[in-house]
């Protein structure tokens, strides 16, 4: 880590930006990289800039915080910039992450540097992980896939989604006749979807039952589904009756 703190700010008020600038004009050891005004933003703006430290806000239209934090790998040490959310601010406390409630004042953000200096000088920067978790488990079912490709994050509604095939490390969104790899395990995605739009038909594949035009025998004891654009899909034994289950028996 260099002397100087590379820094990134990341809210979508205008004024929270300007106020955390002027916060910073007290620390010469810390230079402002970038300041974004929304979380496709900041990622572009982490991918090429490399900082050390993110300010970033929770609540923002587009990506909110964690989806921002999804995105990135690696991410910067962060310190998150909040209005009051019980969980939000709760979660934070438990994983000891560093975090700003608004409204702040200058004495607040300098004990808030203080604390990130000294973690860095030490290594212990945290990992998101378990906060990720927490925020996806707030989530009754996922409503949209985050994939990040190159500088790009593809934002795909779940609705849009035809199927999932895994694919290694990897699970491949089938949407629109379009793919999209992202980092990610059948099981963890089987537990986001909802159950009642989502089958898991076979240990490779979890389909948009929406997408379903009919199923059929493939070979003894082996049936296919039949999406509505033509492409066959296996099915395995429990994903048959998992659809038959759905279907009170009728398919």
């Amino acid at each position: 880590m260099s002397l100087t703190l590379k820094a990134v700010i990341v809210d979508d008020e205008e004024p929270a930006r300007l106020l955390l600038r002027e916060y910073l004009t007290a620390h010469p050891d810390v230079e402002i990289v970038a300041e974004c005004a929304n979380g496709f933003e900041a990622v572009k703006a982490v991918g090429e800039m490399k900082p050390d430290l993110m300010f970033l806000d929770i609540q923002m239209p587009k990506l909110n915080g964690f989806e921002v934090l999804e995105l990135l790998d690696p991410a910067p040490f962060v310190v998150f910039v909040t209005a009051y959310d019980e969980y939000a601010l709760r979660a934070f406390e438990v994983h000891a992450l560093d975090y700003l409630l608004k409204p702040f004042g200058q004495d607040r953000f300098d004990e808030a540097l203080t604390r990130v200096r000294e973690r860095l000088e030490k290594g212990s920067v945290p990992s998101f992980a378990p906060l990720l978790k927490d925020a996806a488990a707030q989530r009754k079912w996922l409503d949209r896939v985050l994939i990040k490709d190159g500088s790009k994050v593809h934002v795909i509604p779940v609705d849009k989604i035809d199927y999932v095939e895994a694919q290694d490390d990897y699970v491949c969104f089938r949407s629109a006749g379009k793919e999209y790899l992202k980092a990610q395990s059948m099981n963890d995605l089987e537990s986001l979807l909802d159950p009642a739009r989502f089958i898991r038909i076979h240990r490779g594949y979890i389909l948009n039952v929406e997408r379903m035009a009919r199923i059929e025998l493939y070979a003894k004891d082996s049936r296919v589904v039949i999406l509505q654009d033509g492409k066959q899909l296996p099915v395995s034994r429990t994903g048959y009756q998992r659809l038959r289950a759905m279907f009170g028996g009728e398919v």
